[in-house]
């Protein structure tokens, strides 16, 4: 754990000016996808608007908020493979949300110290919270941007300076697309393909519609109806085409529990085949 006068070095620089993440202003009148997904996972980071949202839909759905956390042990399945197996040292977390009790980089940094993680998301209040916490931690670095502007993502200064793109790294990009609408998010997919290194991975998940399970049509009403206007919830296919022509690691696309499960994951999950991930491979 790091020294805490080191971290009030960092925060409370000595001639008096506040470091960037200490002035963003954020709307606590208005949902924000991470605070509700923050919400869903229990965590503190969180308004009344955001559990507002989250109970709605966990009273229509009680077990809904399986999916938050079936994706976040997702995560960690496959950044722990990505570093202890396939050997990446740079990771770019698209769309991070709020730092959790285990986020990407304490994954990462158990197996490999010396892996680099940027996060990048467009919620200000993400910056916030990420950069207080991870500002002791050089091999981090939190950016607001939103995905849906790549060159603003991949040109960031602070991105550039941790990440060398010309190496292989990989995307995470988890919970995200099924925010964006028809043709967006496959746009979105296709960008990033195109800007990949030779040697890199793609790791994507998201809510998925089976079209057998009427429970999605409470979901998706139930958000929208309080506030939270996005979500999409798609037929395999659709999830499939993220991957372009990736290669896609075993066992390839499928509910996030089957995606090379450890002693940890659950086996029973109600909401199991309502969540889509896979990881695929750039060769060059």
């Amino acid at each position: 754990m790091a020294d805490v006068n080191d971290f009030m070095k960092n925060v409370a620089p000595e001639d008096g000016e506040l470091p960037e993440w200490a002035t963003v202003t954020f709307d606590t009148s208005t949902p924000s996808i991470a605070r509700v997904y923050d919400a869903f996972l229990n965590g503190k980071d969180n308004f009344a608007v955001d559990r507002q949202v989250a109970q709605a839909i966990l009273e229509v759905v009680p077990e809904s908020a399986r999916l938050a956390q079936d994706n976040r042990a997702w995560i960690g399945r496959v950044v722990t493979w990505l570093v202890g197996e396939a050997g990446i040292r740079q990771i770019i977390d698209l769309g991070s949300g709020l730092p959790a009790s285990s986020n990407v980089h304490d994954y990462a940094q158990r197996i490999a110290p010396d892996t680099r993680v940027a996060y990048v998301d467009n919620d200000p209040i993400v910056l916030a919270h990420g950069r207080a916490m991870l500002d002791v931690n050089s091999r981090t670095t939190v950016i607001t941007a939103d995905v849906r502007d790549l060159d603003d993502v991949f040109d960031n200064d602070d991105l550039r300076a941790l990440i060398d793109l010309d190496q292989p790294f990989a995307i995470l990009l988890a919970s995200v697309l099924h925010h964006f609408p028809d043709g967006q998010d496959r746009a979105v997919a296709r960008m990033l393909r195109e800007r990949m290194s030779p040697g890199s991975y793609l790791a994507v998940a998201n809510v998925a519609d089976p079209g057998t399970d009427d429970r999605v049509e409470k979901l998706v009403s139930a958000a929208r109806a309080n506030g939270m206007d996005t979500g999409f919830w798609r037929p395999y296919p659709q999830h499939r085409m993220y991957f372009g022509d990736l290669d896609l690691v075993p066992p390839g696309l499928c509910p996030v529990n089957e995606w090379k499960p450890d002693e940890d994951t659950p086996t029973e999950s109600p909401v199991h085949h309502l969540y889509l991930g896979g990881v695929g491979y750039y060769g060059g």
